[in-house]
């Protein structure tokens, strides 16, 4: 195992704990990471120079930096660009907010979205970390892994975003043994309460990590709204898997 360079780990410590917590000051970020104050204070000073963090009074931020390495990351992916199209046609179809989330260890993160048509909608950002077992999203791609792999992979114990988020591991598993006949996920108010949510993995890569949803308020899903939605992620799972091979 390699052992961490202490300034790289620092620096990238503080980075990670701003785009977590949001805007800090310097003793919350001391109280959080545990680095000495005068360590600190000089690590952020230059990471200020350099334009990763921005200053005010009395707090710290990430800077125009992170998000040009940020908005970098996006543009160089292939899978991005590749389900930008259909990502569209989903969001014009349903009138509903559409992501593309990736998983990350025991998280899906949002790395493209398409917004809702409706003042009533989904909020969320591209970035945004949430827990796999409590998304659509995750539970579609925890269903890919073996049960093994799943049980290494989330903490103990699961952690409820709302009252009906799934937190026992008995029931989670036998949520991704279905999930797998039927292949497709469904959040029913388990990340956000009011919200229904439909996904699908998309096998671009292998392992696959990423997968597409559809996120609808409770008060528009009717009794065949998600067999809809689930069909045409379905087709828009095919139109990204042809496009794929004329790569």
């Amino acid at each position: 195992m390699t052992t961490p360079v202490k300034s790289a780990d620092r620096t990238l410590d503080i980075l990670e704990a701003l785009a977590t917590a949001g805007p800090s000051t310097l003793s919350e970020l001391t109280r959080l990471l545990d680095i000495p104050k005068s360590s600190l204070h000089g690590i952020l000073r230059t990471m200020t120079a350099r334009g990763w963090i921005e200053a005010t009074d009395t707090r710290f931020r990430l800077g125009l930096k992170a998000l040009q390495v940020g908005a970098a990351y996006l543009d160089a992916d292939d899978t991005v660009g590749l389900l930008a199209g259909i990502l569209d046609d989903l969001a014009a179809r349903f009138g509903e907010t559409t992501h593309l989330g990736r998983l990350d260890g025991p998280d899906i993160i949002y790395v493209a979205k398409r917004e809702s048509i409706h003042p009533l909608r989904l909020y969320s950002a591209i970035g945004r970390r949430l827990p796999a077992h409590a998304t659509a999203l995750g539970k579609a791609l925890l269903a890919t892994r073996p049960p093994a792999e799943v049980d290494a992979l989330l903490p103990d114990p699961l952690p409820a975003l709302t009252p009906h988020t799934i937190t026992d591991r008995g029931a989670l598993h036998a949520e991704l043994t279905a999930i797998r006949r039927s292949g497709y996920a469904v959040d029913r108010e388990e990340n956000t309460e009011g919200i229904v949510c439909v996904a699908r993995t998309v096998p671009m890569r292998d392992p696959i990590t990423d997968a597409i949803s559809l996120s609808i308020p409770k008060s528009r899903v009717g009794e065949s709204t998600v067999d809809e939605v689930a069909t045409a992620l379905e087709a828009a799972v095919h139109k990204a898997a042809s496009a794929k091979r004329f790569l």
